[in-house]
């Protein structure tokens, strides 16, 4: 094991303690009936266990969006879909669309190694969803959905409001990972994989925190620009407390770095 290496483990233990002692984000608290339901579809529904299946044999966790990673936007986007429909849409209606959103959410990061990720991504799994027995013009908005998850690019306007809900929905909840979990799993993760050297990370540092920053006005449902910057605002304190944690663990500063 490189040195590099076993400093990134270590300080990613060091940020799961820091992590550890702030509170759960809100929207699970406030929103707990919503997330169970998406919890109870996920566990029951044939077609969201069958493509959960075929997501844990063939994604890759070592770049930080496995299947852990697919599982928790899932969940969080069937929520986001509960939430945002239980008002207007019947109820098999709304279970009907919270399936399509833990569909995309397992889906949602096929080619994320690869350059245009959410553009590649969106043409495979509606590819893969010839497969399974899903209506083409779900597959179509699930697709839709995938290519217009990534940040900081815009949007493809979509034909009906349920699909750009649903794509909507998928940004949100993936988007709700760049809070605490960006720093329990994710940058760990991509660390590991690209293994850069400690000076080159710390040079970043102040750069990936400040694209941190920049998501929180960038959510897309009315719940997620409610809950949203909850997320980033746990995930910037926890960044900020590691950093001045592991800058003096380092014993320098990269060039240009501050908090």
């Amino acid at each position: 094991m490189s040195d590099a290496l076993a400093l990134y483990l270590r300080w990613r233990e060091r940020a799961r303690g820091i992590v550890a002692r702030y509170p759960a984000a809100s929207f699970y608290r406030r929103e707990s009936e919503a997330v169970a339901a998406s919890q109870s579809l996920f566990d029951t529904d044939p077609l969201v266990r069958r493509i959960h299946a075929a997501m844990t044999a063939v994604l890759e966790d070592d770049y930080g969006h496995g299947v852990v990673h697919v599982v928790k936007v899932a969940l969080d986007a069937g929520a986001l879909m509960q939430i945002e429909g239980r008002d207007t849409a019947p109820a098999d209606r709304l279970v009907h669309r919270m399936r399509m959103a833990q569909c995309a959410g397992l889906l949602h990061d096929l080619a994320r190694k690869q350059p245009e990720h959410a553009a590649r991504g969106a043409l495979q799994a509606a590819e893969l969803l010839q497969d399974y027995p899903v209506d083409p013009a779900d597959a179509q908005d699930i697709a839709a959905a995938i290519r217009n998850h990534e940040a900081f690019k815009p949007a493809v306007g979509l034909d009906t409001p349920s699909a750009a809900l649903l794509s909507d929905c998928l940004y949100d909840a993936d988007k709700f990972r760049w809070g605490p979990d960006n720093f329990t799993d994710t940058l760990w993760a991509m660390l590991a994989f690209s293994r850069p050297p400690v000076e080159q990370f710390l040079d970043r540092y102040a750069s990936g925190m400040e694209r941190l920053a920049r998501i929180k006005s960038t959510f897309r449902t009315a719940t997620g620009r409610r809950y949203g910057p909850e997320f980033i605002d746990l995930g910037l304190a926890v960044g900020d407390e590691l950093y001045r944690a592991i800058r003096a663990e380092a014993g320098h500063v990269g060039r240009g770095t501050r908090v």
